[in-house]
């Protein structure tokens, strides 16, 4: 517990800011090993990681992929208020992504240039899916779903399956979102077949999705073969609270993100430390009834913080500096510190707005930058699987009228061709 009037805060404050949890440089160096066999030796490669690290045969023809037929039979298996679940999620997801896409530009200017821009999706994008048992159908709407708005003609899903093992609520969701390809295959050697292509696998324009430390490692060594989403950390949620809360749900808000992972980070700053008492002691009892109660104890124990301030006016400028992936605002007037926010991943207003409800079915991505870089990056949106070309149409009157001003500039710059190829038109 720290208190912002304490001589020793702004050292530990600032320590806890700096303080990374993402890969270390081993992982850097086995995931380019892997980047460059998967280069070299396509399929095989993909054969022999994954005998290796998910103890299944990619030998047959049969066991790369997982079929249409297969996802649609999992739909049609679900429990009837499951499906209508995930039905209701990728409804909303959907309509607040088709809300995001940008409009084409094309005006005349007051010389008589025409100007403007055109969007167009991406070709092909891939998803990662992390798989196994413990996969999220979630991420996989949020991720696809978005791509298919954009207009992406052809969307593959790579995905680990341990021992064979699908999930049948990952299958469902990718039915519901209408992916195009799903392989068996998982880890940074998927990303790199996605980025690359194989004998077998397509390769694509973009890769989004979340997965573990070498998988969002092998997405940054090879960003620029092809685009990327984001390089994604471990999970963080910050609550903002005053003392008007029930204690309980702040310490559920509050495991929500520590149950991800040992290295997630979950962060209370208040102004009441009644509150934070018995937030600590609603963690406790919490912890002793919770089934990934070993990994949300881990991930409280090395990383959770509560941050006592004089008053909550305070908090904004604290928070900007965590830029945190979730913050949630829970005291009375939400937008009062809401509109002092500048960096977030996504910011949940009031006492009955839990981070948890972003995750499933509210609509906004909830793929978000961690690790501090909600201070320069968003949330996936439909813009991650689309680009912008600009066009300019000049009649001769239009070039006549800023010519000699761009070949003067061009010569400047001592460039002559630059400049001959403008002034040759003038003449």
């Amino acid at each position: 517990m720290l208190r912002i009037s304490d001589d020793g805060f702004e050292k530990a404050f600032a320590r806890m800011v700096r303080n990374r949890r993402e890969s270390d440089r081993q992982v850097g160096r086995d995931v380019a090993a892997i980047i460059n066999e998967v280069r070299e030796r396509g399929d095989d490669a993909l054969v022999d990681y994954t005998a290796r690290f998910d103890n299944h045969g990619l030998g047959d023809d049969g066991n790369w992929q997982i079929s249409a037929e297969e996802c649609r039979a999992a739909y049609s298996a679900l429990d009837a208020d499951l499906r209508d679940s995930l039905e209701m999620a990728a409804s909303r997801i959907r309509a607040y992504h088709e809300g995001q896409l940008p409009d084409d530009r094309d005006y005349t200017d007051d010389i008589g240039m025409r100007l403007g821009a055109r969007w167009n999706a991406v070709d092909a994008a891939g998803l990662y899916v992390p798989g196994g048992r413990a996969a999220y159908p979630s991420s996989l709407l949020m991720n696809a779903i978005p791509a298919k708005v954009a207009g992406v003609g052809r969307l593959v899903v790579t995905t680990p399956t341990p021992k064979g093992e699908v999930n049948p609520l990952v299958l469902a969701a990718a039915h519901i979102a209408g992916v195009d390809e799903i392989w068996r295959v998982g880890g940074a050697q998927a990303v790199a077949a996605l980025a690359y292509g194989t004998h077998r696998i397509g390769k694509v324009d973009v890769i989004a999705g979340p997965g573990n430390a070498w998988v969002a490692e092998a997405k940054r060594q090879l960003y620029g073969v092809v685009g990327i989403d984001m390089v994604a950390g471990p999970s963080e949620i910050l609550v903002i609270a005053d003392a008007n809360n029930d204690p309980e749900w702040i310490a559920a808000d509050l495991l929500s993100q520590a149950e991800h992972d040992p290295t997630s980070q979950s962060i209370l700053i208040t102004d009441s430390e009644s509150l934070a008492r018995q937030v600590e002691d609603a963690i406790d009892l919490a912890l002793m009834k919770l089934p990934t109660a070993k990994t949300a104890k881990a991930s409280w124990d090395a990383h959770g913080l509560i941050v006592i301030v004089d008053t909550l006016d305070q908090a904004p400028t604290l928070s900007d500096r965590l830029a945190a992936e979730h913050v949630e605002l829970m005291v009375d007037e939400p937008q009062v510190l809401f509109d002092r926010l500048r960096h977030a991943g996504s910011v949940f207003l009031g006492r009955h707005t839990p981070e948890a409800v972003g995750d499933y079915i509210a609509g906004p991505n909830h793929v978000l930058p961690t690790g501090r870089r909600a201070r320069f990056a968003s949330g996936l949106s439909v813009l991650d699987f689309m680009k912008r070309t600009s066009f300019i149409d000049a009649s001769e009157a239009a070039l006549a009228a800023i010519g000699p001003a761009a070949v003067r500039l061009a010569e400047a710059e001592g460039l002559p061709a630059h400049a001959l190829s403008i002034s040759t038109r003038l003449k």
